[in-house]
């Protein structure tokens, strides 16, 4: 029987929100939803949306989580809110009084967070629910047109799948070939100097093209309307999620910084304060062998609040991402302080590589770096396509070695995009490796 009632939790937001006020914070309205767990998986299955295409892989994360969930091996989320504006939030029936309030006030600071970031300013929070929408019924209008049908679909999503985040990661919008093609011929014939002695206008690209998805479309004279459809869903999409991706660390560490402080201004009784403060540090504790981003978040914002004052804290939450801000924020004191190290896996034992110490912090986080936001996930550049049609790919290699079953296992995806033909170079064990 839960312990509130939806009065109670109007009157709390109402609260919740002239406090987040007088701090200053700015947000999104926000619009909660009501849901009971098996709601909340399906919520999490398909990313929060309200309205979201069908996928067998969406389905397959709902099963397991709803099994493990039920077998005690996994817990469900507090929180899921959505970067939109009206924000949605959902709210488990389940959920006792005080972790509502902590909920409502960590939304309050993430929809702050999607409005006032830089990363975000091209996500289209008013117009993405019906864009979500609009993409859901084209998708089910080609399963249920009989000349295309459900299979050819999911063939394409697949693909797609296996490649939606081999796009453009750094909010720059995709300019069409024929225009690029036309500056440098401009370039070429205004220029006296042999600066562009090495480019030929004629090939395709002209340069290494870094948005995989966005080349497939423009250049895959091959593919039919629907199939380029859904490759531009797919890779709007990922562009949508890219930035949560970029910024998951400050992200959740400003919303538990505030909702910490918001909690603390509510002048709360000891029966909802006490579990209010358990929950808060369970939220918050470092995690044995991993980083846990509402830890070393929390951390980033209450050392610039002690050192450089609440305005500060504003300005970090308007400017930077991830990467950008533990390359800027975090030295050797808070390697220490945060007992970071860095370690790798070999044949038979694990073995620490480098300390937080003098000597080997600075390699310790830049190695927390590497492995923050998209800077895990394999950067490949369009390079050609070959005199016989096929794409020619090119792994940016980082020291890190692609898993080549895996890699194998996408490059066929990928050429169901592209039929002709897909090469792919990268570098295994230091030798140069076509796939």
């Amino acid at each position: 029987m839960s312990d509130w009632k939806f009065s109670d939790l109007e009157m709390w937001d109402e609260k919740i929100c002239e406090i987040a006020e007088e701090f200053g914070l700015d947000w999104y309205p926000i619009n909660y939803e009501i849901c009971d767990y098996y709601e909340m998986i399906g919520h999490m299955s398909y990313h929060g949306m309200p309205s979201h295409y069908a996928h067998w892989s969406y389905g397959k994360t709902f099963e397991r989580t709803h099994q493990m969930y039920n077998l005690g091996m996994e817990g469900l989320p507090y929180e899921l809110i959505i970067n939109s504006s009206p924000s949605i939030a959902y709210l488990m029936r389940e959920n006792p009084l005080y972790l509502q309030l902590v909920i409502m006030a960590h939304c309050v600071g993430h929809s702050d967070f999607f409005k006032n970031n830089r990363i975000f300013k091209n996500t289209n929070p008013d117009q993405i629910v019906m864009k979500f929408k609009s993409a859901r019924d084209r998708i089910k209008k080609y399963v249920e047109n009989p000349r295309i049908g459900i299979k050819k679909v999911e063939s394409i999503l697949d693909a797609a799948h296996s490649i939606r985040f081999q796009t453009e990661r750094y909010e720059k919008k995709r300019i069409p070939h024929r225009e690029i093609r036309q500056e440098y011929i401009d370039a070429i014939n205004s220029s006296d100097s042999n600066l562009y002695a090495d480019i030929d206008v004629d090939r395709i690209p002209i340069v290494p093209d870094n948005d995989l998805l966005g080349f497939i479309v423009e250049h895959g004279h091959h593919l039919d309307e629907w199939q380029r459809d859904i490759l531009e869903i797919v890779r709007y999409e990922s562009q949508y999620f890219i930035p949560q991706v970029k910024t998951k660390i400050l992200n959740e560490g400003w919303a538990s910084f505030w909702h910490y402080k918001i909690m603390h201004q509510l002048s709360l009784s000891s029966d909802i304060h006490l579990p209010f403060l358990k929950t808060h540090n369970q939220v918050i504790r470092p995690h044995i062998g991993a980083v846990n981003p509402y830890h070393l978040g929390f951390h980033i914002f209450k050392k610039i609040e002690e050192n450089e004052g609440i305005d500060e804290c504003f300005f970090i939450r308007e400017i930077h991402d991830d990467a950008s801000a533990l390359r800027c924020l975090i030295g050797q004191d808070d390697c220490e302080d945060l007992n970071l190290f860095t370690y790798s896996e070999k044949k038979s034992a694990v073995t620490v590589d480098d300390v937080s110490d003098e000597d080997g912090w600075q390699k310790v986080r830049n190695e927390l770096i590497r492995n923050v936001g998209v800077n895990p996930i394999p950067h490949i550049s369009v390079t050609g396509i070959s005199d016989e049609g096929f794409l020619v790919l090119k792994h940016d290699h980082d020291n890190r070695d692609l898993e080549l079953d895996y890699a194998e296992r996408v490059v066929s995806q990928i050429n169901t995009l592209w039929p002709a033909g897909v090469k792919l170079f990268t570098i295994i064990e230091e030798e140069v490796w076509e796939i």
